[in-house]
């Protein structure tokens, strides 16, 4: 395979991810691991694995190129990344690599990497040098004293782990939906110590996703953990991604939770452990979010998209939880770790309901008070000059930011046009405080990038 051809395709802003073998392959494989050891510099790096049918072929190879740099190489096996985030901290390791495509189909591989204490590698912190560094990977001779290699369990340990992020433990019927991915990697140890009664959905790790596909921000992929919530009368059901690092809610009705509404509902519960304390939530979300932070005593502030621009920003501002959109949910376990973690989140909505003592619908409901469009892609043929052209036309709004894209507020309806990365496309999320008002501003900026595009 000649690694220069792919590399374009498969290193992305926040991991790398391609289709097997024709744009990862173990050859490609074995280089990313020599390179990525070059890298981070570490002693030892913690590996991982999702159950994809290429999987061990790939993680075999991506550990025979960190040992060739002379590193060694501590092996979870078959995990959900955020164990391997936890793994990281725990052991003190200089970094590790989860072998995932997460919601990715079957055909997808790819490696989430991240360095001392999971502080994730990006476009901007890393991924870049470690594609620029295959070429010399490639000739380089390999160390003198190869690195070793051992496994451990880390399932005992992460499930105490999770366990912190809330104390109540109610007596409660739930329906689950691993999707064959990983999350029940972490999940079937932790609910051993739970008063909770379970209907499982697809809790066998199968690369293959048979039953549909891992990725919970579809709603016919909630079908099925919806249908299960109604039919046993479960109290809420919850569906996790390929790699379990996001999940999504519906509450006892079925019914799904749009996720900043998720995040403004534990965000009261975990400011009420940190008091005064600072919640991020990603430019996209509903204003209702910042809201109920603010009403809770704390303080709200926006962040950029993407993992590793909220960890970022999470470290440096001292935040004690965030959430996107997406179904990440951000927590600051200790002053070493912060990470996104889907089972986690499973966790700190036990402890709501455990202590609120009401229905997930009625916790919900007060908060779907503005009404929003959801996000839509436009494609357009040149992205840079549509955002220029739409941001003169609102620069004397209240409020206009490009943190993140470009992101425009008036008193009563705001939108945030956000580039993809990947694609010539611009994805606009536009909310405002009546359904109608949300109509005729979400049709009239259409419009107006139909007509620039």
């Amino acid at each position: 395979m000649e690694a220069k051809l792919t590399l374009v395709t498969i290193f992305k802003a926040y991991d790398i991810r391609g289709t097997v073998p024709d744009q990862l392959d173990a050859t490609l494989a074995h280089l990313i691991g020599r390179s990525a050891a070059r890298f981070l510099g570490a002693e030892a790096l913690v590996v991982g694995r999702d159950a994809r049918s290429h999987s061990p072929e790939l993680r075999d190879a991506l550990v025979r190129g960190i040992r060739d740099e002379g590193v060694d190489v501590i092996d979870l096996g078959l995990v959900a990344t955020p164990m391997l985030y936890f793994a990281v901290d725990l052991l003190g390791a200089g970094g590790g690599i989860m072998l995932t495509a997460s919601h990715n189909p079957g055909q997808y591989n790819g490696m989430k990497i991240c360095r001392q204490n999971a502080i994730p590698v990006g476009e901007a912190s890393g991924l870049r040098e470690i594609e620029t560094g295959i070429d010399a990977a490639r000739s380089a001779p390999v160390a003198d004293l190869r690195g070793g290699e051992r496994e451990i369990d880390v399932r005992d340990d992460y499930v105490e782990h999770v366990l912190r992020v809330g104390e109540g433990r109610p007596e409660l019927h739930v329906a689950i939906d691993c999707g064959n991915g990983m999350a029940a990697a972490g999940l079937e140890p932790l609910l051993e110590r739970l008063p909770i009664r379970v209907e499982r959905l697809y809790f066998e790790p199968d690369g293959t996703f048979p039953n549909h596909e891992a990725d919970p921000l579809k709603l016919e992929n909630l079908a099925d953990v919806s249908a299960a919530v109604k039919r046993v009368g479960a109290d809420f059901g919850a569906a996790f991604d390929g790699d379990a690092d996001r999940v999504v809610f519906v509450d006892e009705h079925g019914a799904p939770i749009a996720s900043d509404l998720m995040t403004a509902v534990l965000a009261r519960h975990q400011l009420a452990r940190n008091p005064g304390g600072l919640v991020l939530y990603d430019l996209r979300s509903s204003r209702v979010v910042a809201e109920e932070i603010e009403l809770a005593g704390g303080r709200a502030d926006i962040c950029r998209v993407g993992h590793s621009f909220v960890k970022a920003q999470m470290r440096e501002s001292g935040a004690v939880f965030a959430g996107e959109l997406s179904g990440h949910l951000y927590f600051r376990f200790s002053d070493t770790l912060v990470a996104d973690d889907g089972i986690a989140g499973f966790v700190a909505l036990l402890d709501v309901l455990a202590k609120e003592r009401r229905p997930l619908s009625e916790i919900i409901e007060p908060l779907r008070r503005y009404s929003q469009s959801g996000e839509i892609n436009n494609r357009v043929g040149d992205v840079g000059r549509v955002l220029e052209i739409i941001e003169n036309e609102h620069r004397d709004a209240p409020s206009v930011s490009k943190l993140d894209g470009l992101l425009v507020r008036y008193e009563d309806w705001w939108f945030n046009l956000r580039p993809s990365n990947t694609e010539p496309v611009l994805r606009l999320n536009l909310e405002a405080d009546s359904p109608e008002r949300m109509v005729e501003e979400r049709d009239r900026m259409l419009d107006r990038i139909h007509a620039l595009a």
